[in-house]
């Protein structure tokens, strides 16, 4: 657990990191008289959805929330797929589930984990934007999806770290935010 001077330290150094570099790395695909948009992926916990959400919009980008989102008579899956036109996903990964190996019989072998659907969209999100447009934000004790080398993983941490290390992956991305707004 982090002494709340090294949050501190942290917090500084990333500040200092997100003001020092004014110029993106990587140019987004968005049209520059819109708003650019981040879609959230997330399960059933509804608190962190809403703070991911509201933190974000107060950064500057629209935020995608697919059930937010008009019906207008398709399934999901079209639903989705006629929404993910984004330039950005965050992926939040809650202890939604448990689940456990066949055969562990054991109550210490279940874990938490996400909701199928959502490794399914962090999966579809890698994809389609690449691994440099997905940051995925955890909470602790959560089991992590196999096979994602390179995708993001950010602690979701009660001092709220994981604001400023999104708003530079966001940035860094070439997402346009208002840093004034990050704290």
């Amino acid at each position: 657990e982090s002494q709340p001077t090294e949050v501190v330290d942290l917090l500084r150094e990333i500040i200092s990191k997100i003001s020092g570099s004014s110029e993106s790395k990587t140019e987004p695909q968005a049209r520059s008289h819109e708003k650019q948009k981040v879609f959230i992926v997330h399960g059933h916990n509804q608190a962190v959805k809403e703070a991911v959400a509201r933190y974000i919009e107060k950064l500057g980008p629209s935020v995608i929330i697919l059930h937010e989102q008009p019906d207008e008579g398709r399934t999901i899956i079209e639903k989705f797929e006629s929404n993910s036109s984004v330039d950005y996903a965050v992926v939040l990964l809650t202890g939604d589930d448990t689940g456990a190996p066949v055969g562990a019989g054991e109550k210490e072998s279940v874990s938490l984990r996400a909701r199928q659907n959502v490794v399914f969209e962090l999966g579809f999100f890698a994809a389609k934007l690449g691994r440099s447009r997905v940051a995925v934000l955890y909470e602790n004790g959560v089991e992590m999806p196999s096979n994602f080398s390179g995708v993001l993983y950010i602690p979701i941490d009660p001092e709220g770290a994981w604001k400023f290390k999104l708003a530079q992956e966001l940035k860094t991305a070439g997402i346009r935010v208002d840093l004034n707004n990050a704290i």
